[in-house]
């Protein structure tokens, strides 16, 4: 018994470059690509590059109530915010779908989670409602912050670590590297 167990890690093992990346990208896919997507469609108004209400005030919920929900008495800093926001909202999850540039897009929605939680808590008050912000080891799995996003984060993690894995364009790249 222990060598048929033995025999049967060290195939997976082996096999764990290939299956987790995979299945790591399918679950984004599946999970939230749409979500990062639909995220992104209500920050705008006909492009990206021009931002809706709605977005100054999901991104900077306090400045936009300091301004009176008048997004033309904030600055250039706060379109650039929206507009690459918005553009990383899209850009960033089609990225690590298809598997191009894979570490590096996981790596920038790690840090937009980040910023999206930290926005969530602290700008729209999130940090004074426990069903939002969650606690670990509750054995309640359903708070937004804690539990939810530290999932996104495995998943994101692993694609920084393993890569595309071998269904993606970064192998593809890399297999014409190696050839030249």
């Amino acid at each position: 018994m222990i060598t048929l167990y033995d025999r049967l890690t060290r195939t997976l093992n082996a096999s764990s470059d290939a299956i987790l990346p995979t299945l790591a990208r399918f679950v984004f896919a599946a999970t939230l690509l749409i979500y990062f997507w639909n995220s992104a469609g209500t920050k705008w108004d006909g492009t990206p590059f021009s931002p809706s209400l709605g977005g100054y005030a999901q991104i900077f919920p306090k400045a936009m109530e300091a301004a009176g929900y008048d997004a033309s008495q904030l600055g250039l800093f706060h379109w650039a915010v929206v507009v690459s926001g918005t553009l990383a909202e899209y850009i960033l999850p089609l990225l690590i779908v298809i598997g191009l540039l894979t570490r590096f897009a996981a790596l920038g929605m790690i840090g937009f989670v980040v910023v999206q939680s930290l926005t969530d808590l602290f700008g729209h008050g999130g940090i004074a409602h426990v069903e939002t912000l969650g606690k670990w080891f509750d054995g309640l799995p359903d708070g937004a912050i804690l539990d939810q996003r530290a999932f996104w984060m495995v998943v994101l993690i692993t694609l920084v670590i393993k890569g595309a894995g071998p269904l993606s364009v970064d192998r593809i790249l890399s297999k014409r590297r190696s050839e030249m």
